[in-house]
């Protein structure tokens, strides 16, 4: 984080309470999609006690920053403090502190249902293509089939592509590849017991 971004936080000590940075910072993670609206801004430029909408925008970023890396990053609940320099006055270290380890479970939670989900492979068919031309290489026309799953609605979508000798020949390799990593992370899930959890997913 950029070092005059830190000289804004000073800013929360205007807020009439610890309830006031805490609405602060739910109301960034709940916009985080879409921003502020003009309502909140105005909610929080009395809450600082700020007379220009433009001394807000540097505080809100830095807030931002700090909430991604408490929730993106890999920190853990007890580690949040070392986010913060030496320069931020130490009441703010701790108040921040609390606020992010009180919400960092519940946003990591969100983040989680934010990302993607990935469509899963329903049917693949394929057949040759039609050549025009004699000396033209054969190529086959591979025609998959993708279910999209999300908690909203479900949806199938085509994919379609055409595959030449050579280049089906470097994607069988690149697949037994896969399929090797797969094998491998079986056998160790079967010897384990278990699968240990990637901290960076959220």
């Amino acid at each position: 984080m950029e070092r005059s971004l830190w000289s804004h936080l000073p800013l929360l000590v205007r807020s009439n309470s610890k309830d006031s940075v805490e609405y602060i910072l739910q109301a960034l993670w709940r916009t985080r999609k879409t921003g502020l609206d003009a309502a909140d801004r105005h909610i929080i430029l009395e809450m600082l006690q700020l007379q220009n909408d433009s001394d807000l925008d540097p505080l809100l970023v830095c807030l931002r920053m700090l909430i991604r890396r408490c929730v993106y990053e890999n920190v853990n609940k007890d580690e949040i403090q070392k986010l913060f320099p030496g320069e931020v006055l130490p009441e703010l270290q701790r108040l921040l502190t609390l606020l992010l380890q009180k919400f960092q479970r519940e946003w990591r939670e969100d983040a989680l249902k934010d990302q993607a989900v990935l469509p899963r492979l329903k049917a693949m068919t394929w057949e040759m293509a039609n050549q025009e031309e004699e000396l033209t290489d054969p190529v086959a026309v591979i025609n998959l089939k993708l279910q999209s799953d999300t908690q909203s609605q479900s949806k199938e979508m085509e994919v379609k592509f055409q595959l030449a000798k050579d280049t089906l020949g470097t994607m069988l390799k690149s697949m037994y590849t896969v399929r090797d990593q797969l094998c491998n992370v079986g056998e160790t899930e079967t010897s384990n017991g278990h699968f240990s959890r990637d901290a960076n997913m959220v």
